[in-house]
C-alpha cells in the first residue's frame, strides 16, 4: 500500500510538472505537449495535480473540448470512487 501512495504521489507531480510545461511552451510559441497526454496523465491518477495546474497556471481553462475531456474523466473517476466504496461497505 506504501508503494500505491508513492506512485500516485510521484504521478501527481509529473502530472503537475507537465502542465506546467505545456504553459511554458504554449508562452513561448514552441513545441506542445499533447493534449491526448495531458489527458492521459490526469486519466491514470493524476487529476488532483491537474486540477490545481489548470487552476494555478490558469492553462486549459477556456479550451471548451479540452475541458469537457477532463469533466468526463473527473465524472468517471468519481463514479469508480463511488461504486469502489458501495462495494467496500458492502463486503463488511
Amino acid at each position: 500500500m506504501e508503494y500505491a501512495i508513492y506512485g500516485v504521489l510521484a504521478l501527481n507531480i509529473i502530472t503537475f510538472a507537465a502542465y506546467w510545461l505545456d504553459k511554458q511552451y504554449a508562452k513561448q510559441g514552441s513545441l506542445r505537449i499533447p493534449e491526448s497526454t495531458l489527458l492521459l496523465l490526469a486519466l491514470v491518477g493524476g487529476s488532483p495535480a491537474a486540477l490545481l495546474a489548470r487552476r494555478f497556471f490558469s492553462h486549459k481553462t477556456r479550451k471548451n473540448a479540452f475541458v469537457l475531456r477532463f469533466r468526463l474523466i473527473l465524472c468517471l473517476q468519481l463514479a469508480l470512487v463511488m461504486l469502489a466504496a458501495f462495494i467496500w461497505q458492502g463486503s463488511r
